[in-house]
C-alpha cells in the first residue's frame, strides 16, 4: 500500500504519515500546489499511489470571507481534480470535511446524520460543501466530516484550540470564550485511526467521525484548565460578542453511528480524548 497524503505538514497529515510510515507518500504545497491542476495530476501519476487522502485545506474561516477565490480553489476545485484523477486510476479518495456544512438552520438539538440536508453559511463552509460534491466524482470516495481538530502535529498552535487555550491559561488571569456553539472537538490520533480503518473497507460514502458527546467552547475550556490544573477564570460570551467575520453553527454535533456500525475503532468521549492529548503533550 502506498497512500498519497496531501497536507503532510499539517496536524492531520502529520499524524497520518506517522501512522502509515513507509506506506505513506506525504506531500505539501512545495511538492504539489493545489492551486495548479496540472501539478495535482502529475503529482499523483508520478507516485502511483493505491489511495489518496486529502488532508490539505484552506482553513482560515474568517479570512475566507475576503479570500473567496483562493478558498474555493483549494477546497473545491483541487478536490475535483483529485477526484477525477483518482477515478481514472480506480483508486479510493478520502476527502476531509467539516461540521460547518450544516450551517445554522434552526433545528432541534439532535446530532446530525449523514443523510440530513446541509445548509453551509460563509465562504469556508460553502467551499467545503462544494469539495464534498467534487469528491463524489470518484465512486470510490470517503467523505469524512469531523470537527474542531487538535493534536501534536503541525508547525504552530494555529487552528489548535486546546494548545491556544493552554497558552492563554498560563499567561492570562481570565479568558473569554463563546458559550453558544455546541459541537464535538476531536483528537487527531483517533480521527487518523478511523480514517485508515475506513480506507481498508469498501464501504464508500459519507461518514461522520468525531469524539463522543457534546460541549461548547466555553465548557471545553473549563475542562482543559481543570485537567491541566490551570488557575485561569473562564468567562462566557456570545458568538455575536466575539464578532467573527464568518458565521458559525450554533449546533453541529455529528451522529457517528454509521461509522461505528462498521466495527471501526471506537471514538472516545471528548473528555477522555482531551486527557489523552494532555498526557501525550506532557511526554512530548
Amino acid at each position: 500500500m502506498a497512500v498519497l497524503i496531501t497536507g503532510c505538514g499539517g496536524q492531520l497529515g502529520t499524524e497520518l504519515c506517522s501512522r502509515l510510515g513507509r506506506n505513506a507518500s506525504g506531500v505539501d504545497v512545495a511538492e504539489i500546489d493545489l492551486t495548479n491542476d496540472q501539478q495535482i495530476r502529475d503529482g499523483i501519476l508520478s507516485r502511483s499511489p493505491t489511495a489518496v487522502i486529502n488532508a490539505a485545506a484552506y482553513t482560515a474561516v474568517d479570512l475566507a470571507e475576503e479570500k473567496r477565490d483562493l478558498c474555493y480553489r483549494i477546497n473545491a476545485r483541487a478536490v475535483e481534480t483529485l477526484a477525477t484523477v483518482t477515478a481514472e486510476l480506480a483508486i479510493p479518495l478520502v476527502q476531509i470535511s467539516t461540521d460547518y456544512v450544516f450551517g445554522d438552520v434552526p433545528r432541534m438539538k439532535v446530532a446530525r446524520r449523514e443523510t440530513d440536508s446541509i445548509a453551509p453559511q460563509g465562504e469556508y463552509a460553502k467551499s467545503k460543501a462544494a469539495g464534498e460534491e467534487a469528491a463524489r466524482i470518484n465512486p470510490q470516495h470517503f467523505v469524512v466530516r469531523t470537527c474542531g481538530l487538535y493534536g501534536l502535529g503541525g508547525p504552530t498552535a494555529a487552528g489548535n484550540f486546546v494548545k491556544t487555550m493552554l497558552r492563554l491559561g498560563e499567561s492570562k488571569e481570565f479568558v473569554s470564550v463563546v458559550n453558544d456553539q455546541e459541537c464535538t472537538p476531536t483528537w487527531i490520533p483517533e480521527l487518523a485511526r478511523a480514517i485508515l480503518f475506513l480506507l481498508q473497507t469498501s464501504e464508500f460514502g459519507t461518514y461522520h467521525v468525531t469524539n463522543q458527546g457534546a460541549t461548547t467552547w466555553f465548557d471545553m475550556t473549563k475542562e482543559i484548565f481543570r485537567q491541566a490544573k490551570l488557575n485561569c477564570e473562564v468567562r462566557a460570551i456570545t458568538t455575536a460578542q466575539f464578532g467573527a467575520a464568518a458565521p458559525r453553527p450554533s449546533y453541529s454535533v455529528l451522529d457517528t453511528s454509521k461509522y461505528h456500525s462498521l466495527g471501526g475503532p471506537v471514538m472516545s468521549a471528548w473528555q477522555d480524548a482531551l486527557a489523552g492529548f494532555l498526557r501525550q503533550l506532557n511526554r512530548a
